[in-house]
């Protein structure tokens, strides 16, 4: 084949995005440290999916079309460092297509190549070792080749490009020393490789399913028993106060497998595949009143068009909100923690954190739901700041800031320090000030056995990560807390914030709280943050 147009390049998708969803797990179990929320995998996953759906909805196999679809769904999708940079690769790459209605292999060639080039231009800080280094090696080794060889097919270019791109993901521990010591390759590099194992695939005539999507449609097809059961709530003040997302999904959970819960406001969205309908509208009855349901009976055919997707108006309330002076729009898991924030002024929680990255999508419904003319984003999570920034770009007409604050106890000490009296330019130098003289602390268990900058870690150990390094294991987790806090704490330390997670214990918190009492000067402010996967999280200023 020496040219491919928008079918080919459409099938190439769809297989390149169904192996990375099969080996997502996979890649998931590359990360480095061995906590409980590898998201690499998934984050690259989510971000292509939502690319590819936008791909499907638009139903063009016209070139231009499907390139400029496929990167606006990456862009609006896109999660984690990892997934912003994989929207910039195929930014890059629909730059290069332009009206093109065809690419031959060099064009091909010279798409991939400025992806590369346009996903170094996107970090401010780039990391050889990485999805970064797999993607410009492997394009620009396939770029020389194509050139030394004007003849060779697409075929044989994506056979050097997944080729050499393999070969770079097997150098990433040379260039990384913590992937050396893990015994472990880039996980990025390992998702891009994945995609491009799919595009081959489909150039080689053996396209790759979605083993999951296969299962996933076999469950809803005709003939399959049960419903898919759709509402929308709109909750009633009481049910503002009284609906909790995590309890509702956990009563849920014991009707159905297949959940999608969206708490939006006072508006609550469901679907579940269930064989008690009933049961799933009764649960839902006790927070508010319906504004729409849909029961379809999968036993008599494929489910309607989904209401939780032609429902997206904004109400008349949101329309009509007067337009305020600031806004402030934050990251976090979890109960507490949501209330914590909202006591801090904050108008619009993100739900997420390190067990689940939010996407450029979300960040940018956040924007729209925020009626300030300055709005701060605090992403409280080193690898949400890129989304975060990505949709502060393309967000318009009004000044949207993002202070790159990576810990939740960074974030707190952000809004605290906020002054509705000051101007733009003042308050986000003093935020960042704060944040500045914020050192963070968490606490939560190892998933596997592992060694990182020495340190052997056993499967089911604590760990204490200061400041994202992994600098204390121990069996018990009060015991691990303590000592992170001795690291932690100096003789100039004056608050130290102990913010404690779902799986801390109340006898736990109160022998930390002691202990910090005894050992140091200094004031002690405990939080109930609610928070999944770290048991404690510390802030000392």
């Amino acid at each position: 084949m020496n040219k491919i147009d928008g079918k080919v390049f459409r099938g190439m998708l769809l297989s390149g995005c169904s192996n990375l969803n099969n080996r997502r797990k996979e890649v998931d179990a590359l990360n480095v440290f061995p906590v409980p929320d590898g998201d690499t995998g998934t984050n690259m996953s989510l971000t292509f999916t939502n690319g590819i759906n936008e791909v499907n909805k638009s139903g063009s196999e016209d070139l231009p079309v499907v390139a400029k679809t496929l990167q606006r769904g990456l862009l609006m999708g896109a999660r984690g460092n990892s997934g912003v940079i994989l929207s910039q690769i195929f930014r890059g790459f629909y730059q290069s297509v332009g009206d093109s209605q065809e690419l031959d292999t060099k064009a091909f060639a010279a798409a991939m190549l400025n992806g590369a080039m346009l996903a170094y231009k996107a970090v401010m800080r780039p990391v050889e070792g990485t999805i970064l280094t797999v993607v410009r090696e492997s394009s620009d080794m396939a770029d020389l080749y194509v050139k030394d060889h004007p003849e060779a097919t697409i075929e044989e270019y994506m056979e050097i490009l997944c080729k050499e791109a393999r070969a770079s993901l097997d150098r990433t521990p040379e260039l990384l020393p913590i992937l050396k010591e893990a015994r472990v390759v880039d996980s990025g590099g390992s998702g891009l490789l994945a995609i491009f194992d799919g595009f081959k695939a489909y150039l080689d005539g053996a396209p790759i399913e979605d083993e999951s999507a296969r299962k996933k449609s076999g469950s809803e097809e005709i003939g399959a028993s049960g419903y898919v059961t759709e509402f929308i709530l709109k909750l009633s003040d009481q049910g503002v106060h009284l609906f909790k997302e995590n309890r509702f999904r956990e009563s849920l959970s014991k009707l159905s497998e297949n959940i999608t819960v969206v708490n939006d406001a006072d508006l609550v969205k469901v679907r579940v595949h269930t064989a008690q309908p009933g049961e799933v509208l009764n649960l839902g009855q006790r927070f508010g009143e319906f504004q729409a349901v849909q029961i379809d009976n999968l036993a008599l055919g494929r489910p309607r068009e989904s209401i939780l997707e032609t429902s997206k108006e904004e109400t008349s309330s949101e329309k009509d909100a007067e337009e305020k002076e600031y806004g402030i729009i934050t990251v976090c898991a979890g109960e507490g923690l949501e209330k914590l924030f909202r006591g801090y002024r904050c108008d619009y929680i993100v739900s997420g954190g390190q067990t689940m990255n939010p996407s450029t999508e979300d960040f940018i419904k956040a924007i729209e739901k925020v009626h300030a003319r300055h709005i701060f984003i605090l992403p409280n999570n080193s690898n949400i700041i890129m989304a975060a920034s990505q949709a502060a770009e393309v967000s318009e007409g009004r000044d949207v800031r993002v202070l790159p604050t990576k810990s939740i106890p960074q974030g707190l000490s952000a809004c605290i320090s906020f002054n509705p009296e000051a101007d733009p330019d003042e308050n986000q130098s003093a935020m960042m000030d704060a944040v500045g003289h914020v050192k963070t602390g968490q606490v939560t268990y190892a998933i596997k056995d592992t060694t990182v900058d020495g340190r052997e870690i056993k499967a089911g150990d604590y760990m204490g990560i200061l400041d994202k390094e992994i600098c204390l294991t121990s069996s018990d987790k009060v015991d691990a807390v303590c000592r992170l806090i001795d690291q932690m704490c100096e003789e100039d330390s004056e608050i130290v914030t102990l913010i404690y997670g779902k799986d801390a214990l109340e006898e736990e918190v109160q022998r930390v709280q002691k202990y910090i009492e005894d050992h140091f000067e200094v004031d002690v402010d405990v939080e109930q943050g609610d928070q999944p996967v770290y048991c404690f999280i510390v802030g000392v200023e």
